[in-house]
């Protein structure tokens, strides 16, 4: 129980808000921010590295995909006990601990990164850098402790904005090392990472925050697993944080192996679209804070299905300037999606306790009890759909040497997606005989406005 801690936490009182606690949870959420922007540069250390990977390496693309998709699988595992470590050790203490632990992968893939290294030493030093992918579970958790329920949206889709800049960033340190000093010198971006997760760790310590009042809630947990939204929020988040993970993980080695381009000319397109799909994802935790996140949802689902249509059409006339179109569209659509369905997550159950006939602060902590304790698995099950999307170029990639059957079933995916956010969160319910006089009224549960 060491370190800085905070004993009394009230964000919805205004007056507390106003005077004290804005400044305390911008402070937390900056360092935050830095923290699991690294670990997002970690876990996506691979799609990186498969760049370096030569003929001399002995991998063959359908090897590298499955390096990346373990990267990814492990990521999105270690999301659940990551959630719950926040109230057990303090936002502060395990963003610290959490950091420090990314010099594990990173370290490890410094030794290794050479040819004649076994491909199950690969496979291991990838699974490795999922513990990356962990860090925005409990930074999220932790974010969403220090704001009131008006603020999430913006403050979520800047903190989870601001991580998954690390994915373009790392990116663009491969870019730079390419061009610089050629393919054959993967270690300068290891060297380049290891000082500054060391300095995330430092700057955690120094300045961020342990909030007392945040307690792991097993009654809560349960509660979540039981509840549909919280399965419904994970296949949309799959439809959503799924595809922008799995394409940042995929886009470069798609470039390699489909247009045929070289690791130069592959790294200086990679960054692009995680670059704006991270950019963007704010922006969508503000759209749906003003319009409901259910609307932007859906909307952005009808938006990723036509991108897909369009990358479908571009891998079939084998035309790179249109697939880029298209696939840079899918990344900012995903962002978007990113921050929309994730404003949704405190809102359904706000609105549930709304419907339970809870009022005031009771509704506020019933929302915020479930929010919180559904977040690390919505995070979790949303991730795997980056293990599917590599999976899919995998198999795609064996069987027909390109990746349009599996753009074809992420089309499909897309519409399913937007189906269930329409019949879930949208539409309008049947109306009803007026209840009797003597009847009471209860509270209609409407997600309109999520």
């Amino acid at each position: 129980m060491a370190g800085r801690w905070i004993e009394q936490w009230d964000p919805e009182d205004e007056t507390f808000w106003r005077e004290k606690g804005e400044r305390i949870a911008r402070r937390n959420l900056l360092f935050s921010v830095l923290s699991e922007h690294i670990g997002f540069s970690v876990w996506t250390l691979w799609s990186v590295m498969v760049l370096f990977m030569g003929p001399e390496y002995g991998v063959d693309p359908a090897g590298k995909f499955f390096l990346i998709a373990t990267a990814t699988l492990v990521g999105a595992v270690i999301r659940v006990p990551y959630t719950f470590a926040v109230a057990r050790f303090g936002g502060r203490n395990w963003t610290i601990f959490s950091a420090l632990m990314l010099l594990l992968p990173t370290g490890a893939a410094f030794l290794v990164m050479e040819p004649g290294t076994s491909y199950g030493t690969f496979l291991a030093v990838a699974a490795l850098t999922g513990v990356g992918g962990g860090n925005f579970a409990s930074s999220m958790t932790n974010i969403n402790s220090f704001f009131p329920l008006r603020k999430k949206g913006w403050a979520l889709g800047l903190n989870a904005g601001g991580g998954n800049i690390g994915v373009p960033v790392v990116q663009l340190v491969g870019l730079l090392v390419i061009g610089l000093a050629g393919a054959a010198q993967p270690r300068i971006v290891l060297g380049v990472y290891i000082p500054l997760i060391v300095v995330s760790a430092l700057c955690a310590a120094l300045f961020m925050d342990n909030l007392a009042p945040v307690k792991n809630d097993t009654g809560a947990a349960k509660e979540a697993v039981r509840d549909p939204h919280t399965w419904i929020m994970s296949l949309l988040y799959i439809g959503t944080f799924g595809s922008f993970i799995g394409y940042s993980f995929a886009f470069g080695l798609v470039l390699q192996t489909q247009f045929g381009r070289t690791p130069l000319q592959a790294a200086s397109l990679t960054f692009v679209g995680p670059l704006l799909g991270s950019l963007i994802r704010p922006v969508g935790g503000s759209l749906a804070d003003r319009f409901g996140g259910a609307r932007i949802t859906l909307y952005t689902f009808a938006a990723m299905a036509a991108a897909t249509a369009v990358v479908v059409y571009a891998s079939t006339a084998e035309s790179l300037p249109v697939f880029l179109v298209g696939f840079i569209a899918l990344f900012i659509l995903s962002g978007l999606g990113n921050g929309s369905t994730y404003k949704m997550i405190p809102g359904i159950f706000q609105a549930k306790a709304l419907a339970k006939g809870m009022t005031g602060e009771a509704a506020e902590a019933y929302g915020r009890r479930l929010s919180g304790a559904s977040m690390g698995l919505i995070g979790a099950v949303g991730a795997l759909g980056g293990l599917a999307i590599n999976l899919a170029f995998r198999q795609s990639f064996l069987t027909a040497g390109t990746g349009t059957g599996a753009f074809v079933a992420f089309l499909a995916c897309y519409a399913v997606c937007f189906t269930v956010t329409w019949a879930v969160y949208l539409r309008r319910p049947a109306p009803t005989a007026a209840p009797a006089a003597s009847a009471e009224k209860k509270p209609q549960l409407s997600y309109a406005e999520v």
